[in-house]
């Protein structure tokens, strides 16, 4: 069977998503027998844009001109390609404060020293080209990386996650965090896929990977104004991730 040529890049982005694929360690060998990783910076060299890819994998959000004409050009090139990761999905922890003045940012972060490189407000990837398949997470489970890999390999996409949080809980028989223990839990609200893994850990769901499909906010914002929660706390706990939530 011909290798399937793929390009894996991260743009703005902590990189934590390539990393998530790179520590699957045991099954990398076998990945090599069906891939031909011809752009992947962080574990190959020489790292260069060239040729047609059967699917390009993008971690990170749009900030610069560079990165926009990098997507643009991965585009063209790519039969697919997928958002990996909530930044590059939603726009994620990077576009947390957008709509504010960047030069002031800017100071803030760096002082008086100046930043040659131009930037703008993050953007998923969504906002410059098509996407064809999306892997949400901060970073992504380890079992969607390669259940998304096991799919290009067989020709298809990773079917859209359209269940929250909650029901993976409720599969697991975890206790309710908001309704039994009294903390904001996003689980209702957030895409599943992780296994409830913070909630069977007895931890709140953050919401790190972004909003389900035809979220309830209004049903939600009333549970939680019941559990004592008030509608910007919750807004803006929501709006780390995913920022297009409204205040």
């Amino acid at each position: 069977m011909k290798k399937l040529r793929l390009a894996i890049i991260g743009l703005t982005a902590c990189s934590g998503c390539q990393l998530s694929l790179l520590n699957c360690e045991e099954e990398l060998p076998g990945l090599l027998d069906l891939f031909e990783f011809h752009l992947f910076p962080m574990a190959c060299s020489p790292a260069l844009l060239e040729g047609e890819y059967d699917a390009a994998l993008v971690e990170g959000c749009v900030s610069t001109p560079h990165e926009r004409e990098l997507l643009l050009e991965l585009r063209k090139r790519s039969q697919y390609l997928i958002a990996l990761g909530t930044c590059a999905v939603w726009g994620g922890v990077a576009a947390l404060r957008n709509g504010e003045d960047r030069e002031v940012l800017r100071q803030q972060v760096y002082g008086q020293s100046r930043i040659a490189c131009e930037t703008a407000e993050p953007q998923p990837l969504r906002s410059v080209v098509r996407v064809d398949a999306v892997i949400n997470g901060c970073p992504p489970e380890k079992n969607e990386l390669l259940g998304l890999l096991a799919d290009l390999a067989r020709g298809t996409l990773p079917a859209e996650i359209d269940y929250p949080v909650c029901t993976e809980c409720r599969m697991r028989e975890n206790l309710c965090l908001l309704t039994e223990g009294d903390k904001l839990c996003l689980g209702l609200l957030t895409s599943g896929g992780c296994k409830a893994r913070c909630p069977s850990m007895a931890v709140p769901c953050e919401g790190c990977r972004g909003p389900v499909p035809e979220a309830n906010l209004a049903e939600a914002m009333e549970l939680y104004a019941q559990k004592g929660f008030d509608r910007i706390t919750v807004l803006e706990r929501l709006c780390r991730f995913y920022p297009e939530w409204k205040l």
